[in-house]
């Protein structure tokens, strides 16, 4: 009887169902190099995790280089309330024989630097650099912002106005050196994404043929992104299996060109000046001969476009992102840079598995470079000729697409009426006004045999 229940015992073991076995512990050499730098956190939700999740928390925090976060967050966080955090976003007061003021230029010197500038594109020692790695959120789209169309009668992007100034440009220099229609002249062009618009840039490329550039002279690459933190420090968890990250700031076009090898590029290619700026400025005069000119005559190593400030003491002046360096001062602040580990903290609502939560963004400016340039120069520029930024969506009270198609629009109506051409309108003109296609001309020039003696109905386009 004994050995009867003993056994029915055992069929009654058999039939129940196993119990769960304890998930695997998380890889001990990971979780050991979190410990060391304060971060084990990220493994309290490890036992809750299914297993592909667990994979994809490992292959998460693996791809962190911990040494450089630690010595990212511990720098910026100590640098907190110094002068490096404060906004980059006026020079004052001017240092004497600095800037190049609009009044000082004369003409013979603006003749001068457009040739110098010219020679040194048609000699291929220039290289332009677009920092295009924003999505156009503000301004109600998910698309690349270059992507944008602020309305132009022409419909063309952001992306598509640039281009077209650069094969203008490659024109006049090939024109200049007596090499014919511009084939033989080609300026590289570096464009920065970011993970969250790299993908749809290259398809916006490819599906318009490159804006008739050579898809050789194209060279994308991303900058990177950076993990959210806490305000004392910590990881935070966008999801389960991911930390929260967001990209490094436009500053961080320095790092990304060192770890894409693309400084080596630019080398081996004899680049020896780049022209920096970023994709919301509908007016931006890229690869800027007169700029370059005078960026080659002072002999600095940094150099940036200014705008005089909108207030009663004409000494100030605002930076807006135009920027010329030379590929070696680009190789010395990519290290330098990197060494100070500094970031500027911006306090913003981050998604988390908490939901939106109060925590720090880290990011790097572009103006983060001049503090390591040996020699520096300022050139002033008129805002109406040169700086439309596309930033906040229309109906808002500045930045708009809308402003910025108007400032366009009443730039290149004086153009033509400078060229010998006329405008009529059906609403008043300072609501309208015409669009010169950048393949007609780059700043205003060679319109004569196109305007002069022409009547053109505003809106339109003024093509060849």
């Amino acid at each position: 009887m004994r050995d009867a229940i003993i056994e029915n015992n055992n069929n009654n073991n058999n039939n129940a169902p196993p119990s769960p076995s304890p998930p695997p512990p998380p890889p001990q050499a990971l979780l050991e190099r979190l410990k060391d730098y304060g971060q084990e956190s990220v493994f309290a939700l490890w036992d809750e995790l299914f297993p592909e999740e667990r994979d994809l928390l490992v292959n998460d925090l693996e791809a962190v280089d911990l040494p450089r976060m630690d010595r990212i967050i511990r720098c910026s966080l100590r640098s907190q309330g110094s002068w490096l955090r404060l906004p980059v976003a006026a020079i004052e007061p001017v240092p004497e024989g600095s800037v190049s003021t609009v009044e000082e230029r004369t003409p013979e010197e603006r003749e001068r630097w457009w040739k110098m500038g010219l020679k040194a594109i048609s000699d291929a020692k220039v290289a332009v650099l677009l920092l295009s790695g924003g999505q156009g959120t503000r301004l109600g789209s998910s698309d690349p912002k270059g992507c944008f169309n602020i309305g132009l009668p022409s419909g063309k992007s952001l992306f598509q106005l640039q281009a077209e100034r650069i094969l203008c440009v490659q024109r006049l220099a090939a024109q200049a050196a007596n090499e014919g229609s511009g084939g033989s002249v080609s300026i590289h062009w570096y464009i920065m994404t970011s993970p969250f618009t790299d993908e749809a840039t290259r398809r916006f490329f490819e599906s318009h043929k490159y804006f008739c550039l050579e898809a050789e002279q194209v060279t994308f690459f991303q900058q990177g992104t950076i993990p959210c933190v806490s305000k004392d420090g910590r990881f935070i968890m966008e999801t389960r299996s991911k930390l929260a990250k967001a990209p490094d700031g436009n500053g961080g076009v320095y790092t990304a060109l060192k770890y894409s090898k693309l400084l080596e590029d630019m080398a081996s290619r004899g680049i020896k000046y780049v022209d920096c700026y970023g994709v919301d400025n509908a007016l931006v005069r890229v690869a800027d001969p007169t700029f370059l000119g005078y960026f080659i005559d002072k002999g600095v190593a940094a150099a940036a476009k200014v705008v005089r400030k909108v207030t009663n003491l004409p000494s100030l002046f605002q930076l807006v992102c135009l920027h010329m360096f030379t590929v070696d001062f680009l190789n010395q602040v990519a290290n330098g840079l990197e060494n100070d580990s500094i970031y500027h903290l911006a306090e913003k609502k981050i998604p988390s598995i908490h939901g939106h939560t109060m925590g720090l963004k880290l990011e790097q400016f572009i103006f983060d470079a001049f503090p390591y340039a040996p020699s520096t120069a300022l050139f002033e520029v008129l805002r109406e000729e040169e700086f439309a930024p596309v930033k906040n969506a229309n109906g808002s009270n500045f930045d708009t697409p809308d402003s910025a198609k108007l400032l366009v629009l009443r730039l290149h109506s004086r153009w033509v009426v400078a060229a010998g051409g006329f405008l009529t309108h059906s609403v008043p003109l300072y609501a309208t006004g015409v669009e010169v296609s950048p393949l007609c001309s780059y700043a205003g020039e060679n319109l004569e045999a196109i305007c002069r003696g022409r009547t053109f109905h505003a809106p339109c386009e003024i093509t060849f």
